[in-house]
């Protein structure tokens, strides 16, 4: 079987829960960054980084001129 490519802009902006079994198979053990829930705020999570490590992560955040501070960075687990 083939290894799927990790296409960056396929996740971004996508819920985490709704990958498809191919991309949570590509992205397994990958870095992503989520707005974290605010009082103030209510954030859809969805992916807006993804990388092979939070500091990567911190800097695609940063890149698009978003605080890193307001994110959550955890792994994409295999999907089985």
């Amino acid at each position: 079987m083939a290894t799927a490519t990790l296409q960056t802009s396929d996740y971004l902006g996508k819920p985490p829960d709704r990958l498809s079994l191919a991309q949570r198979t590509a992205a397994a053990g990958k870095w992503i960054a989520l707005e974290m829930y605010t009082p103030e705020t209510l954030p859809l999570k969805v992916i807006e980084a993804i990388g092979d490590s939070p500091a990567e992560c911190i800097s695609q955040v940063e890149s698009r001129g978003l605080d890193p501070r307001a994110f959550e960075f955890s792994v994409i687990p295999p999907a089985f």
